[in-house]
């Protein structure tokens, strides 16, 4: 959500922002109904102004015992007009807040400008792609000769875009969530959440989800909606609150699964685990004072390349230009991992600090030691990292076609029983 009453102060820096974000200006039709909706409630003032007198004027003409029909029937009158008005200051500022809404965050100044991904930039690259060549089996076949990987049986049971998995795959994913979560508990900070995976439609607001991606989403019968992330549920944790200064920043760490209908994705990764309607991954969430969430997410974005250093996976963290970047993101930086059976980068994480968009959305404040006034925090959010496709990357880089089978990485090992490889025929 956008500050009001710096678009009125600075309409064409709004719309060089909005620019940025490839949409045409924006602040005259935000201003023409912020405007419309302030002669309402100017109207109203007056017309409440106007009924406090005349029923002031009743009260003595009843107390002197004379006739106050007439003046009774003008109070009614404008109790009718006012009806009429507050309806119609409502209907314009629900066309306000809904505009407004479903414009996207405005982008940090040091965003790259650019159209679409070809324009992203990469900061750096850590570990070196080993020489596979072009026979290198992906993830799918090297499931399928380990006889633990299964998409027919899933679409038989939910469908497309689904995947069961037993035996070694299924305990070396459950290891890399634990993994993930101590690494980030124990050595970065954040605290382990187990939310909800049901939330309300205004939790799916208060992070950007709702209204503009609705379809993107899986919405219940009842009317709750299934996560698509746990940073809905770890950042809306502090909406509606005055957090105290003292105990920012607070860090939030969750492994839960997600459900995405990938409405936008037809035709794209049809095959393998890469883009499915469920996924387990772990998301980290940080909520700070204003002045400290670029230095944060920097940390975040160190801590999800760290998951991937102690796995001995190559990857590359890139910065998206103005084009890539997502609808409520400041800035964002993508990590993508080195997968040789596609011998391709591919995204495992995308950490994003959003500054205070998500956070006027959700109305959370701090309040400064001697100050009055309360002002937004910020909120940041960052996968830590996505578990299906670091699963996918582990197949790939670690599969060793001489024995057919795939070495588990040393961190993992304490969480596999000390298991050193997951082969066929394996429980």
């Amino acid at each position: 959500m956008h500050d009001l009453k710096d678009i009125r102060a600075n309409p064409e820096t709004f719309d060089s922002a909005m620019a940025r974000r490839a949409l045409p200006a924006q602040s005259p039709a935000i201003l023409a109904l912020d405007e419309k909706r302030r002669a309402a409630q100017t109207a109203l003032q007056e017309l409440q102004s106007q009924r406090n007198e005349k029923s002031k004027l009743i009260g003595q003409l009843k107390a002197k015992k004379e006739n106050a029909d007439a003046a009774m029937a003008e109070v009614a009158a404008l109790k009718d007009k006012m009806t009429a008005l507050e309806g119609e200051e409502k209907e314009i500022g629900d066309k306000l807040t809904d505009l407004l809404s479903r414009l996207p965050n405005i982008l940090a100044d040091d965003v790259p400008d650019g159209r679409d991904e070809d324009s992203n930039v990469e900061i750096r690259r850590v570990g070196t792609p080993a020489k596979t060549g072009p026979g290198h089996p992906d993830h799918v076949a090297i499931g399928e000769a380990l006889g633990q990987m299964d998409f027919d049986v899933a679409a038989k049971l939910s469908g497309a875009r689904f995947v069961l998995m037993h035996s070694g795959l299924a305990r070396l994913e459950r290891a890399l969530a634990q993994f993930m979560l101590d690494t980030h508990t124990a050595e970065h900070g954040y605290t382990e959440v187990s939310p909800p995976l049901l939330v309300k439609s205004e939790t799916m607001y208060g992070t950007g989800q709702l209204p503009k991606f609705g379809e993107d989403l899986f919405q219940t019968t009842r009317g709750d909606w299934l996560i698509p992330t746990a940073e809905v549920s770890l950042t809306n944790m502090v909406a509606d609150m005055i957090v105290e200064e003292s105990t920012l920043p607070r860090r939030y760490t969750a492994h839960t699964p997600c459900f995405r209908s990938e409405a936008g994705a037809a035709g794209k990764d049809t095959k393998g685990m890469i883009r499915q309607h469920q996924f387990y991954k772990v998301e980290m969430v940080s909520i700070t004072r204003p002045e400290d969430s670029v230095a944060e997410h920097e940390r975040m974005t160190k801590c999800a390349e760290s998951v991937l250093t102690r796995l001995g996976l190559p990857f590359r963290t890139i910065v998206l230009c103005s084009g890539d970047t997502g609808f409520g993101a400041r800035k964002t930086y993508d990590i993508e991992v080195w997968l040789p059976g596609q011998d391709r980068y591919r995204e495992i994480s995308s950490c994003s600090n959003c500054g205070d968009f998500q956070a006027r959305r959700m109305k959370a404040r701090t309040k400064r030691p001697g100050e009055k006034d309360t002002c937004f925090v910020h909120t940041l959010n960052g996968s830590g990292v996505a578990v299906g496709r670091a699963l996918i990357a582990v197949l790939e880089n670690y599969w060793d076609p001489a024995r057919d089978a795939v070495v588990v990485p040393e961190v993992l090992r304490p969480y596999m029983g000390g298991l050193t490889e997951i082969a066929k025929n394996q429980s």
